[in-house]
């Protein structure tokens, strides 16, 4: 068994998870967007610019939607 108490590792497991989702959203919207051309409407606004922007900023919602929802639990000690 773990000599960590359990407060203190669901504590820092929603830190480690909340990282990783942080970096993996990152990554895949950079690849999306600065790796496939996506990011800057050069030559003009494309369709694909805005379906990747709407894709941006409905995944940042749901991103910011899990952080709340993790992180509105209270702790014991405040």
């Amino acid at each position: 068994m773990s000599s960590v108490e359990p407060e203190v590792q669901d504590f820092l497991r929603k830190v480690a998870w909340s990282v990783f989702f942080g970096i993996v959203w990152m990554m895949f919207n950079m690849t999306l967007g600065i790796y496939y051309g996506l990011l800057f409407p050069e030559g003009g606004l494309r369709l694909g610019n805005i379906l990747f922007y709407l894709f941006f900023l409905g995944s940042l919602f749901l991103l910011v939607k899990y952080y709340y929802r993790t992180w509105k639990q209270k702790y014991p000690h405040g």
